[in-house]
């Protein structure tokens, strides 16, 4: 497909490499010559230099044969006049990021009057996982599917766990009412069986219903105690819809946001009811000390530098226990990261990236189903995808058993009106039904992929 990216900030590039890599031309048009060429030159890409909100940058860029323009400055109204542009030269597909919490109410009249394919917002995608990760405590990620009915859950397995050093087919008679999807022993990571085990320090990514999750947890003794409290060190956009979230879902939790620019404090207390907000520098050892970092249950390190988040995530955990969640924007060493005592990490473009690579998979869609849902997992090592059966599918009504599957696939979940199920090799696909799958196989675009 011929996709337009027009920024190339953070969000832009990874869109860019992401979808270079999955096989689409790729343009990208900027207005920094600077930054183009590093583009062009990192990831191998077409670029325009110029203003992507006018006609003449965007039919250099050869709008009229683009099949989508994403749009992703730092200017919202900007985003919006180029996709407006797009759609009345070239009649792709557009998609624009918003972030502009003003803009949130409005969102969806924005969508039909632009006649936007999608908007994205980077820091409320952050936000929405970061208050999942809170209502369960002890998992390091939580991916949700079909509007929350099923969850992806990573996790850590301690040394005390009934888990470890027992085989999977062994579990069964425990009815965890779970299905462990993958296990990474160090960096090896596989889609295990029944004859694989699990050892201490394993990190598991297992599907569950949202209200088996925090039964799972306690069954195989992971500590699950409901966070009471949280501090919040940056008062950007991600803290802001934090806060919106916890009291929108009615959670029980005392949250505090430290931040050291004044207006933005006086903005958020205006807005934020409820929440207590410091004036102060969150890198302050002693101001950390005095508002009771020691003894916060939750830890949320969001300020706008990667290296400061870091070095405040790794001081939360030294002095307390509390649930981390570090967010990183431009650092891309997860191999690094990964070692460090970080907590739960937010990558907000990577999330963005996610999103955008799962429509454009969408549009590639045969008859058979179209990918829903996209999530890398693992540090990119493996998806989780979701799919829609169509009613001319040729395999529906066939037993998983009858199936034949490729390596690295596992079906993690069914989910058909309102019944959620965890298949076995009785089981099979109907039209209309929607299929989780695990892969370590990049690319999948449609169920008939998952075949051999």
């Amino acid at each position: 497909m011929n996709i337009i990216v027009v920024g190339c900030g953070k969000v832009g590039l990874t869109l860019a490499d992401q979808l270079n890599k999955e096989g689409h031309k790729v343009t990208i048009i900027d207005n920094d010559e600077k930054a183009l060429r590093h583009a062009v030159e990192s990831i191998d890409v077409m670029g325009v230099q110029g203003n992507g909100a006018m006609l003449q940058t965007q039919n250099d860029a050869d709008v009229r044969n683009a099949d989508v323009l994403i749009a992703a400055t730092n200017s919202d109204e900007v985003n919006m006049l180029c996709c407006l542009i797009a759609k009345k030269e070239g009649n792709c597909s557009t998609i624009a990021r918003i972030r502009d919490p003003q803009y949130t109410s409005e969102v969806a009249y924005l969508r039909d009057e632009l006649n936007l394919a999608m908007v994205i917002n980077p820091e409320m995608a952050a936000a929405k996982e970061a208050e999942r990760l809170l209502r369960f405590p002890r998992a390091q990620k939580i991916d949700s599917f079909s509007r929350g009915r099923l969850d992806l859950i990573r996790v850590k397995i301690p040394e005390n766990s009934v888990l470890c050093n027992r085989q999977l087919r062994e579990l069964s008679s425990m009815k965890l009412n779970v299905l462990i999807c993958t296990i990474q022993h160090g960096d090896a990571l596989y889609i295990p069986t029944g004859s694989d085990s699990i050892c201490p320090g394993d990190e598991i990514s297992f599907i569950a219903e949202a209200r088996d999750a925090g039964r799972f947890f306690r069954q195989v003794g992971i500590e699950y105690t409901p966070i009471k409290s949280c501090m919040i060190v940056g008062g950007g956009r991600i803290s802001y819809y934090i806060a919106k979230y916890i009291q929108e879902t009615h959670l029980n939790i005392k949250l505090k946001i430290i931040d050291v620019d004044r207006a933005r404090c006086e903005y958020l207390a205006d807005q934020l009811p409820g929440v207590s907000v410091i004036n102060g520098d969150g890198t302050d050892q002693g101001l950390l000390k005095r508002e009771g970092i020691e003894y916060t249950d939750a830890f949320c390190s969001l300020t706008g530098f990667d290296e400061e988040n870091i070095i405040l995530s790794l001081y939360a955990g030294k002095l307390s226990n509390a649930r981390l969640i570090t967010k990183i924007n431009r650092i891309a060493f997860e191999n690094v990261t990964s070692e460090m005592n970080l907590g739960s990490v937010l990558y907000p473009k990577q999330i963005v990236a996610d999103s955008i690579v799962q429509f454009v998979r969408a549009l590639k869609n045969s008859q058979g189903s179209n990918v829903e849902t996209l999530y890398k997992i693992a540090d990119g090592k493996a998806e989780a995808l979701e799919f829609r059966v169509q009613q001319n599918a040729d395999f529906v009504r066939k037993t998983f058993a009858e199936l034949q599957f490729k390596p690295g696939v596992l079906i993690g979940g069914i989910i058909r009106g309102q019944q959620v199920i965890t298949p076995g090799g009785s089981d099979y696909m109907l039209p209309g039904d929607r299929v989780i799958v695990i892969t370590t196989t990049a690319g999948l675009n449609d169920l008939r992929d998952i075949l051999r």
